[in-house]
């Protein structure tokens, strides 16, 4: 299982959104940088249990940056609404 590093200010999404969210699923959008993008097109895989790919949630531009949790990529990647 490989594990992806997804950084988000808790303002705009937060591990917190990600529990209260339905069906614990959030979609992760707004991404600009084109390498990240491409990961996330190109070598996030979906699964369950052992298969597929997890994702390290990191808190940035807060009073204490750091991995908030883990969550796991639950869906193929789509176009970006915004």
């Amino acid at each position: 299982m490989r594990y992806w590093l997804i950084k988000s200010e808790p303002d705009e999404a937060s591990i917190d959104h990600l529990v209260h969210a339905p069906k614990k699923i959030l979609p992760w959008t707004g991404v600009r940088n084109y390498q990240a993008r491409n990961f996330m097109r190109d070598q996030m895989q979906i699964g369950d249990g052992q298969i597929g790919d997890g994702v390290l949630f990191y808190h940035s531009s807060c009073a204490e940056p750091g991995i908030a949790g883990i969550a796991k990529v639950c869906s193929t990647a789509y176009p970006d609404p915004t």
